[in-house]
């Protein structure tokens, strides 16, 4: 398998789009130690919000898991810029945490963060299998209905 980032996620018929400028005063990304950190990420297509809208009022939960995979291909594109597109600095994914705006009756959190999930772990082989939190807010920037943020753990 490829250790470019941009050529497994070619190999799954997507294309990784160009990371994602911060919005506010925060950083897209910062390395401690051994670990990385990804700033929240949100469903974009060409540069605008895509998937606006809440889950169990106007979004379906097939949206919702598109909404999440679409924003995790940001985070890939993120992961992409940080390593230099170099696969073999990841040891693995550590958490990923995913934020899905929904009613106060929806319940199906993890169907949605599994469109997250599904993409790394397809991308990124063992090195993308993690820890999660799927939880569910009244709203999220720009009115999407998904931002994921992420861990990983670098080799020294």
């Amino acid at each position: 398998m490829s250790d470019s980032i941009r050529q497994r996620v070619q190999a799954l018929d997507l294309t990784l789009p160009s990371p994602s400028q911060p919005a506010a005063n925060y950083i897209s990304h910062v390395i401690s130690q051994h670990q990385l950190f990804i700033s929240g990420q949100i469903p974009l297509v060409d540069g605008k919000p895509a998937y606006v809208g809440r889950l169990g009022e106007s979004l379906s939960d097939a949206e919702g898991a598109q909404a999440a995979e679409l924003a995790a291909l940001s985070l890939l594109a993120q992961l992409s810029d940080a390593l230099g597109d170099d696969l073999s600095r990841l040891v693995r994914t550590l958490r990923l945490g995913v934020f899905i705006a929904s009613s106060a009756d929806f319940k199906q959190q993890s169907v949605v963060a599994n469109g997250a999930s599904n993409l790394l772990v397809n991308a990124l082989g063992e090195k993308g299998r993690h820890v999660r939190t799927a939880v569910g807010v009244s709203s999220l920037p720009a009115g999407v209905a998904v931002e994921v943020d992420a861990i990983f753990e670098l080799r020294p």
